[in-house]
Order: structure tokens, then sequence, then C-alpha cells
């Protein structure tokens, strides 16, 4: 890919928790690597009161708690703030868009901007950035989710967007594509011949995939009560897992090639609507219990009112095309829940005749396990031997083969997500971020589901902290003769 680096790096949001947790540190791994462009200038934008100076400081003190230890260098740090600038503004405020002007200067070298806001900001944030000229040629943004509460939310945003950013401008940004062990799924289907002839519904008899986590609300309970797990989770990171697990080989990597087969994957995916909603859905609310040893309160409590906002769901989907006909795609998050945990978990048919079922011996389909988080590997599940004489029966027992992205690359730097993105959009490269046609397509579909509930008046059921979600969850899987993967 032919890079074409900006000269400097707007970012909005500049004193937020993610800038704080990710973007700060992330571009200081990037500068400690020597992978900015030279001279590169990183501007931070947001409503809180700093000068230059001031906020130099307070980017210091991010990174010194959030840093690991051996990436803390005094030397590189202080070299590293000399990059940063910043200019106070509230974007819904117009008058505040001229002292940004002045502050960003010239852009003829390239301008970068991070945009993170509200979806009620968006399109005030791009008029005011066209008032001041920084919608040009040279210019191009990264929207960080989440990009409207419905389809017809998403196109407000994306059409104010882009009266001012052509599509190849633009940079939508899902941080789960940024992560490494995403990027394998690509390298494991594609770079590997003895996976593809049964990656399909000949070879594969369902496919899992699971985020689960154990905080409750958090900081963040106005947002998430009015989005909900299925928006929150399943619109976005979910279906994007989902488009790379089954999507058609993509002629080239590159941010044309491999959108192209994802968006051709979501336009495949079968609407679920009123009739089929209580079938191939269910949704949860966490009431009280315990998590790692303590007592929490339930969603409701936690909220301060009642709310029939689902923090749990899981969903049977199937994709419609040859590829895919007749295979089970099982979706599963919540908030929560026992473990923390980001994984997809394929399960092959099974042989066709065992030799072994006459002397006792057992077979269980094969199944390969990518996990995402908090560790990172691919696990493949296969049939052995157990050692014996087998006078008695062979016994065959199902053993793991284990690629370890921690151990395997021992001597590779892992890489925050935001890294890899913040870079690209830095570079220019749009293959891990997310296309207009696609973002509407994964919301038409999430429409559906959300009319279907609102349709058929399904209310979340109830679930324990501390537990899998509702009983419910475990019924959709089986009576597909499935079991959910909770090893």
């Amino acid at each position: 890919m032919a890079r074409n680096p900006v000269g400097k790096l707007l970012l909005f949001g500049a004193t937020g928790d993610l800038a704080q947790r990710m973007l700060l540190p992330s571009l200081y791994g990037l500068h400690a690597d020597g992978l900015l462009p030279e001279g590169l200038t990183i501007i931070g934008a947001a409503r809180s009161e700093h000068d230059d100076r001031s906020y130099r400081e307070f980017a210091r003190a991010a990174l010194e708690k959030y840093l690991a230890k051996d990436r803390n260098d005094e030397g590189t740090i202080a070299a590293f703030l000399e990059r940063l600038a910043y200019q106070p503004m509230d974007l819904s405020d117009e008058a505040a868009f001229g002292p940004l002007a002045e502050k960003v200067g010239d852009v003829t070298g390239g301008l970068a901007i991070f945009l993170s806001t509200a979806p009620s900001l968006f399109e005030p944030a791009i008029k005011g950035l066209a008032s001041i000229g920084l919608t040009g040629e040279t210019v191009r943004i990264g929207l960080e989710k989440p990009l409207g509460y419905d389809l017809e939310s998403s196109r407000e945003i994306n059409e104010a967007v882009f009266a001012a950013f052509p599509e190849p401008r633009t940079f939508r940004i899902d941080h789960y594509l940024g992560k490494e062990t995403v990027q394998n799924i690509l390298a494991l289907r594609f770079g590997n011949s003895f996976f593809e002839p049964i990656w399909n519904a000949r070879g594969i008899a369902s496919v899992q995939i699971t985020i689960s986590e154990t905080v409750g609300l958090e900081e963040r309970a106005g947002y998430y009560d009015g989005m909900g797990a299925l928006r929150d989770m399943v619109q976005n990171h979910m279906l994007q897992l989902l488009a790379l697990i089954a999507m058609e080989p993509p002629a080239r990597f590159d941010g044309t090639s491999v959108r192209d087969e994802k968006a051709k994957l979501f336009h495949a995916l079968r609407p679920i609507g009123a009739d089929e909603v209580a079938h191939h859905t269910v949704v949860g609310q966490y009431v009280g219990g315990a998590s790692d040893g303590k007592i929490v309160r339930s969603y409701v409590d936690e909220l301060g009112q009642d709310s029939a906002t689902e923090t749990f769901v899981a969903i049977k989907a199937h994709v419609d095309n040859w590829r895919w006909q007749g295979v089970p795609f099982y979706l599963r998050t919540g908030k929560r829940m026992a473990t923390r945990r980001s994984e997809i978990a394929i399960e092959f048919k099974p042989v066709p005749h065992s030799m072994f079922e006459s002397r006792g011996g057992r077979l269980q389909p094969n199944m390969l396990v990518i996990r995402l988080q908090p560790e990172e590997y691919v696990q493949l599940l296969v049939m052995a031997k157990e050692p014996g004489l087998d006078r008695d029966g062979v016994r065959l027992r199902e053993v793991p083969l284990n690629l370890s992205m921690d151990a395997e690359f021992a001597g590779s730097r892992r890489r925050i997500a935001y890294e890899r993105l913040l870079l690209d959009l830095i570079e220019g490269d749009q293959t891990l971020f997310v296309r207009r046609d696609e973002v509407e397509a994964q919301w038409r579909w999430i429409d559906a589901i959300r009319e279907g509930w609102a349709e058929t008046r399904m209310k979340p059921k109830s679930y324990p902290t501390g537990t899998w979600g509702p009983s419910a969850a475990i019924a959709l899987t089986e009576r597909d003769g499935v079991t959910w993967h909770d090893e």
C-alpha cells in the first residue's frame, strides 16, 4: 500500500478516558518505536481548560498511569510531549472553531482528525470544521463510535460527514479490527490451504461468538441505558467478527477488496423479524448477585430507575449464501457475566463414520477456538487415543493443539489496537476501517430485530450476576444439539 502520511493530527476528546487509557499511550508507543512521521504535531482539543504546558503535564500523568513499565522512559516521554499542543473548545459552540483554526495552522502537509463525540454533535462538528477550512483534500477524518442509534440516525451522520469528507477520506473506527488476534483470523483462513476446503457448510456445523463482560454500568449509565447490549456490542464488534469468519476470500489485502467482501456478507444475513425474534433471540437483564467475591447490585439499582434495557443478548443468525446455508451462527454478549471473555468457537462436523465405536471409542467433533481476550490464542481441539493396551476398549480423548500468541511471538511487542488504527489513519490505509455500506447494512439487520422486539413486546429475562445469562440462552443452542463453549 502506498503510504501518504500527514503532518498533523487533531485529537478531539483529548482529555477523556479513551484518550488517557488508549490514545495517548498508543501515540507514545508509535513515537517510541520511530513510527510516527518526523515532525508530526498532535493537537488535542476538548472542553477542559488547558494550555500547551498544562496539557503536556496532563498527558505525562496519563502516560505514567497507563504505560507498561518497560515503556516508561523519561527521555522518550519528554520528546513525545514536545509534539503535543492543546486548544480548549466546545464542539457545540460555533465561535470556538476560529481559534482552533489558528492553533492548527497550515494543513497543506496533511491533517488527520480523530473525532469521538455524541451522535448529536457530529453534524455541528463537521460544519464547524468546514467553516474554517479543515475539510479540504489534504484532510482525512477518523470517526469513533457510536455512529448513530439506528439506521436513520446513522444515515444522517454519514450524510453530514460525506458533505465534507468523501469516502476515501473517511475512516470509521471499530477498535476490535485493530486487535492482533482478530487480524489473525484472516491469516488463519486465507494463509493456510488446509482450512479452505472445509470452511463452509460441508465442514462446519456451527459458529459461536461470545463477548462477555464482568463489569456493570461503571461510568456509562446514561449512554448504555439508551443503547443496550444489541446496539452497543452486536451492531459493531460482533458483526465485524462474524464478517471476518464468514466472508468470501478477498482478492487482495487492501481497503477495497476486504470491505467489499464484508459488505456482501452483511447483505446475506437473514433478517430476523417479528415472527422469528422469540425463537432466534434471547434478551436479559442482570439482577443482584456475586462477582469476584463481592456482592453487586442489579442493573436497575445501579441505574437508579426502572428500565427495560437489555444487558444481555443471544442471537441465532444465518448467512443465506452457498457457503453457509444451514449453518447457525450463535452470538452472545452481556454484562455481569461469569467471566470476561471474547472468543470465537467453530465446531466442525463429525467424521462420517467412526471405526472406533464398536471398541467403545467415543468421538467429539473437532473445534477451533480463537480467543481474543483476556488471553490471545488459537486452539484446535482434536481427538487422540489415550495410552494403553486397549484390551478393555479404545479410549479416545479430546486434546488441544495450542498456538499462544504471547508465547510464540514472545520477542515481538504486543500492540494496543489503537496503535495500529491511529497509524493507519495517519498514513491513510483504510483496510481496517469500516465503510459506509457496511455500517448501514449492520444497522438494517439490527433495526429489524429491535422492531420485532417492540412488536412482540419482548422483555428482558432476569439473570443473576456472575452467570452466563438467562437459561433461555442455553435452550437457544441446545434445541439444535449445540452447547455454548463456556470452558
